[in-house]
C-alpha cells in the first residue's frame, strides 16, 4: 500500500474499482480544515483518515508503544451504527445515511488495529459482524459493499478475519470462503513475466494481468495473514504447482513474482500513464512484508536495504501511513524499526499525532533522564510508563497488509 497521491481522477477511481486501501495523499502542511483532534497526520482526511490512524495505531501496539486514548477514541468514533467504517466522517455525532460511503478496507484495517489494541470489543465485533453481511456470493469482498471482489479488499479482510480468532475458511457465501475467490485472482505459473502474480481483478474480458500491489497483498491474504506479520520460514522463491494451487502454493508463486520483481533494482516501480516511472516505496514496503511472510528475511533483504536507504524523504513527505509501512516492514524482517536506515521511524511516527501515553521517555528523553524516571518508578513516586509499555509488550500480538497507499495499475 503505498502513501497516496491526491488526484481527483485517481481518488473517482478509488470509489469505482474497489481499491485496497484509501488513496494516495502526500502530507499537506495547510489542510483546508483544521485536523481534527486526536487523528494522526495533517493532510486532508476525507479520503484516507480511518486508513492512517489504523496503520498508525497498529504500527505503535506492534513496537510496544501505548497509544493516546485520545487517538483511539477519534477512531472508534468514526465507526457507523450498522458496525462499518468510512473513510472519514466529519461530524461523528450524525448518523450514517446512504450518502456516507462506508467499505471494506478501512473496516478491515480499523478491526485489525483495535482487536490488537484491545478493550474495543463491541465495536470490533459489529464492524466484524458487518464485513460478514457483504460477503460477496464468490466468497470475496470488494471496496464497497456489494461490488465485485478483488484482491486486495478480500485479503485485506482476511487480515481483520484472523485478527479476531476467526478461521476465514469457515466465512462461507455461496459455499465459497475467501480463500476460494483470492484464488481466483492467481495467475498460473508459465504465463511469462507474470507468472505466479495476482491480478487485482480481470478486466472486462475475463482476463487477468500481474500486479505487484494486489501480489503483495494476496500473499498475505493468501498465508491468512494480516498488516503485521512475523518472519515465516525460509523457502524457495520459485513458481510452482498447476492450475489449481492450494493458498500456500499460491502465496509462494506470488512471493517468486515479487522477487523477480525486486531482483534488478531492489524497489517496485510506479508506472503511471504519461509520467516517468518513479520508484514506487510504499508497494516496495508491501513487498518486503510479503516476502518475509511467505520465505523469510533472506528473501526480502534487497528491498529492505533499498529502503533503508531512500524511503526517508518519502515517509517524511507522505505522513504517518508510511512510516506505519515501515514499521511493518522492519517487524516482518527482525529489523529495529529506531534504526532503520538512521532513522527512528517509531519517534517519527509519534511525532505525527497526540503523544503516546507510554512511548515518550523511549522516544524522546535522554540517558540521565530515563534513569531517573526508573529511580522513581521503582521507589513508587513516579507514574509508571515502563511498566505500562512491558504490559503492553506482554500483550502485543504482532499480527499482520499503503494503504499506506495503494496504486490501481498495472504491474509489468
Amino acid at each position: 500500500m503505498n502513501v497516496r497521491r491526491r488526484s481527483a481522477a485517481a481518488l473517482a477511481a478509488i470509489a469505482v474499482i474497489g481499491a485496497a486501501a484509501a488513496p494516495a495523499v502526500a502530507a499537506d502542511p495547510s489542510p483546508s480544515a483544521p485536523t481534527p483532534a486526536g487523528l494522526y497526520g495533517t493532510s486532508d482526511p476525507q479520503y484516507d483518515g480511518v486508513w492512517r490512524q489504523s496503520l498508525a495505531l497498529l504500527a505503535q501496539h506492534t513496537v510496544g508503544v501505548i497509544p493516546s486514548p485520545k487517538a483511539v477514541d477519534w477512531l472508534t468514533g468514526q465507526q457507523c451504527d450498522n458496525g462499518a467504517f468510512a473513510p472519514f466522517r466529519a461530524d461523528p455525532s450524525k448518523d450514517c445515511d446512504a450518502k456516507v460511503m462506508v467499505d471494506t478496507n478501512n473496516t478491515a484495517a480499523a478491526i485489525q488495529a483495535l482487536a490488537a489494541l484491545g478493550g474495543r470489543g463491541d465495536v470490533v465485533e459489529d464492524a466484524l459482524t458487518w464485513l460478514k453481511s457483504v460477503q460477496n456470493k464468490d466468497g470475496g469482498w470488494g471496496y464497497a459493499p456489494g461490488g465485485p471482489s478483488d484482491a486486495n479488499s478480500t485479503s485485506v479482510v482476511i487480515g481483520a478475519l484472523t485478527a479476531t480468532g476467526t478461521d476465514p475458511e469457515k466465512v462461507v457465501k455461496g459455499g465459497k470462503s475467501p480463500y476460494d475467490a483470492l484464488l481466483t485472482f492467481a495467475l498460473p505459473c508459465g504465463g511469462g513475466d507474470g507468472a505466479g502474480a495476482f491480478a487485482f481483478q480481470p478486466d472486462k474480458d475475463g482476463k487477468l494481468a500481474a500486479n505487484a500491489d494486489a501480489t503483495a497483498a494476496g500473499v498475505l491474504g493468501a498465508l491468512g495473514k494480516g498488516l503485521v506479520t512475523e518472519p515465516g520460514k525460509a523457502a524457495d522463491a520459485t513458481c510452482a504447482g498447476g492450475e489449481d494451487p492450494t493458498p500456500a502454493q499460491a502465496a509462494g508463486n506470488g512471493a517468486a513474482y515479487l522477487a523477480k520483481a525486486v531482483a534488478e533494482d531492489g524497489h517496485l516501480t510506479s508506472a503511471l500513464a504519461g509520467a516517468t516511472d518513479q520508484p514506487d516505496y510504499g508497494n516496495t514496503a508491501d513487498a518486503v512484508v510479503a516476502l518475509a511472510a511467505q520465505g523469510g528475511t533472506g528473501k526480502a533483504s534487497k528491498p529492505l536495504n533499498w529502503l533503508k536507504q531512500n524511503s526517508a524523504s518519502w515517509a517524511k513527505q507522505s505522513g504517518p501511513a508510511a512510516y506505519a509501512q515501515l514499521i511493518f516492514a522492519a517487524h516482518a524482517t527482525g529489523t529495529d524499526p529506531r534504526d532503520f536506515g538512521g532513522t527512528d521511524l517509531v519517534a517519527q511516527l509519534n511525532a505525527t499525532g497526540p503523544s503516546p501515553q507510554g512511548a515518550a521517555i523511549r522516544d524522546s528523553a535522554s540517558a540521565s533522564d530515563k534513569d531517573e524516571k526508573k529511580a522513581e518508578d521503582k521507589d513508587g513516586s513516579g507514574f509508571g510508563v515502563w511498566w505500562f509499555v512491558g504490559v503492553c509488550l506482554v500483550f502485543g500480538i504482532g499480527i499482520g497488509f499503503l494503504l499506506s497507499g495503494r496504486t490501481r495499475k498495472q504491474q509489468p
